[in-house]
Protein backbone atom coordinates (compact mmCIF):
# COMPACT_ATOMS: atom_id res chain seq x y z
CA UNK A 1 0.00 0.00 0.00
CA UNK A 2 1.09 3.41 -1.04
CA UNK A 3 -0.53 6.56 -0.15
CA UNK A 4 0.47 10.27 -1.00
CA UNK A 5 0.26 12.49 2.54
CA UNK A 6 0.61 16.14 2.28
CA UNK A 7 4.69 15.75 3.67
CA UNK A 8 5.50 12.79 1.07
CA UNK A 9 4.64 9.03 0.43
CA UNK A 10 3.48 6.25 2.87
CA UNK A 11 4.37 2.57 2.04
CA UNK A 12 3.47 0.06 4.07
CA UNK A 13 5.14 -3.13 2.68
CA UNK A 14 3.05 -6.73 2.46
CA UNK A 15 5.21 -8.43 4.92
CA UNK A 16 4.34 -5.64 7.50
CA UNK A 17 0.66 -6.91 6.55
CA UNK A 18 1.50 -10.41 7.21
CA UNK A 19 2.81 -9.97 10.71
CA UNK A 20 0.17 -8.13 11.71
CA UNK A 21 -2.33 -10.79 10.43
CA UNK A 22 0.10 -13.82 12.05
CA UNK A 23 0.47 -11.84 15.44
CA UNK A 24 -3.66 -11.64 15.29
CA UNK A 25 -4.16 -14.66 14.75
CA UNK A 26 -1.95 -16.42 16.84
CA UNK A 27 -3.40 -14.15 19.73
CA UNK A 28 -6.70 -15.84 18.83
CA UNK A 29 -8.05 -18.68 21.27
CA UNK A 30 -7.80 -21.80 20.30
CA UNK A 31 -5.37 -21.37 17.73
CA UNK A 32 -2.63 -23.50 18.69
CA UNK A 33 -0.19 -22.19 15.08
CA UNK A 34 0.22 -21.32 11.61
CA UNK A 35 0.88 -23.97 8.90
CA UNK A 36 2.89 -23.29 5.88
CA UNK A 37 2.20 -25.04 3.02
CA UNK A 38 4.43 -26.64 0.10
CA UNK A 39 3.87 -23.73 -1.92
CA UNK A 40 4.79 -21.33 0.60
CA UNK A 41 8.22 -22.64 0.79
CA UNK A 42 8.37 -22.81 -3.05
CA UNK A 43 7.53 -19.10 -3.26
CA UNK A 44 10.30 -18.35 -0.18
CA UNK A 45 13.49 -20.12 -2.49
CA UNK A 46 12.46 -18.64 -5.81
CA UNK A 47 11.68 -14.94 -4.87
CA UNK A 48 13.55 -15.05 -2.39
CA UNK A 49 11.16 -13.14 -0.50
CA UNK A 50 10.31 -13.41 3.14
CA UNK A 51 7.18 -15.28 3.59
CA UNK A 52 5.06 -14.91 6.97
CA UNK A 53 4.52 -18.73 7.97
CA UNK A 54 1.22 -19.49 7.15
CA UNK A 55 0.34 -15.92 5.82
CA UNK A 56 -0.58 -14.71 2.13
CA UNK A 57 -1.02 -10.87 1.81
CA UNK A 58 -2.31 -9.67 -1.31
CA UNK A 59 -3.24 -6.00 -1.70
CA UNK A 60 -4.88 -4.48 -4.48
CA UNK A 61 -7.00 -0.92 -5.21
CA UNK A 62 -6.14 -0.53 -1.21
CA UNK A 63 -7.62 -3.28 -0.18
CA UNK A 64 -6.49 -6.49 1.76
CA UNK A 65 -7.33 -9.69 0.96
CA UNK A 66 -5.69 -12.24 3.65
CA UNK A 67 -4.86 -16.04 3.70
CA UNK A 68 -3.94 -17.39 6.84
CA UNK A 69 -3.64 -21.22 7.55
CA UNK A 70 -4.04 -22.61 11.15
CA UNK A 71 -3.69 -25.38 13.32
CA UNK A 72 -6.84 -25.21 15.87
CA UNK A 73 -6.78 -26.67 19.41
CA UNK A 74 -8.28 -30.14 19.85
CA UNK A 75 -12.11 -29.56 21.77
CA UNK A 76 -12.38 -26.20 20.24
CA UNK A 77 -15.12 -25.20 18.00
CA UNK A 78 -13.86 -24.71 14.77
CA UNK A 79 -15.98 -22.75 12.78
CA UNK A 80 -16.08 -20.33 15.86
CA UNK A 81 -12.35 -19.77 15.96
CA UNK A 82 -12.15 -19.95 12.34
CA UNK A 83 -14.84 -16.47 12.44
CA UNK A 84 -12.72 -15.08 15.59
CA UNK A 85 -9.11 -15.33 13.45
CA UNK A 86 -11.17 -13.08 10.42
CA UNK A 87 -12.34 -10.68 13.27
CA UNK A 88 -9.02 -10.07 15.03
CA UNK A 89 -7.12 -10.21 11.87
CA UNK A 90 -9.35 -7.81 9.61
CA UNK A 91 -9.93 -5.34 13.22
CA UNK A 92 -5.62 -5.10 13.42
CA UNK A 93 -5.09 -4.50 9.97
CA UNK A 94 -7.40 -2.14 9.69
CA UNK A 95 -6.69 -0.13 13.17
CA UNK A 96 -3.16 -0.60 12.82
CA UNK A 97 -2.37 0.29 8.93
CA UNK A 98 -5.45 2.14 7.50
CA UNK A 99 -6.20 -0.33 4.90
CA UNK A 100 -8.86 -2.05 4.14
CA UNK A 101 -9.47 -5.59 4.58
CA UNK A 102 -11.64 -7.09 1.74
CA UNK A 103 -11.56 -10.74 2.78
CA UNK A 104 -9.61 -12.75 5.71
CA UNK A 105 -9.85 -16.57 4.44
CA UNK A 106 -8.85 -18.84 6.95
CA UNK A 107 -8.16 -22.67 6.10
CA UNK A 108 -7.39 -25.30 8.84
CA UNK A 109 -4.57 -27.54 8.34
CA UNK A 110 -4.81 -29.47 11.37
CA UNK A 111 -6.23 -29.96 15.10
CA UNK A 112 -3.30 -30.09 18.14
CA UNK A 113 -4.23 -33.18 19.82
CA UNK A 114 -1.22 -32.70 22.64
CA UNK A 115 -4.16 -30.83 24.71
CA UNK A 116 -5.92 -34.05 24.56
CA UNK A 117 -3.12 -36.14 25.49
CA UNK A 118 -2.13 -34.20 28.51
CA UNK A 119 -5.73 -34.66 29.77
CA UNK A 120 -5.59 -38.60 28.91
CA UNK A 121 -2.41 -39.00 30.91
CA UNK A 122 -3.21 -36.77 33.39
CA UNK A 123 -6.54 -39.06 34.59
CA UNK A 124 -4.83 -42.39 33.80
CA UNK A 125 -2.14 -41.46 36.02
CA UNK A 126 -1.60 -42.91 39.30
CA UNK A 127 -1.96 -40.91 42.62
CA UNK A 128 0.59 -40.97 45.52
CA UNK A 129 -2.48 -42.88 47.38
CA UNK A 130 -3.21 -44.91 45.03
CA UNK A 131 0.37 -46.41 44.45
CA UNK A 132 0.97 -46.70 48.65
CA UNK A 133 -2.53 -48.59 48.36
CA UNK A 134 -1.51 -50.93 46.07
CA UNK A 135 1.25 -52.51 48.29
CA UNK A 136 -0.73 -52.95 51.46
Amino acid sequence: MSEWMENGMIRIADDVVAVISSIATLETEGVSGMSAGIAEGITKRVSGKQVQRGVQVIIEDDEATIDVRVVVQFGQKIDEVCKQVQFNVKKSIENMTGIEVKAVNVRVDGVDLKQQEVKTQTSSAVTPGQALSSFA
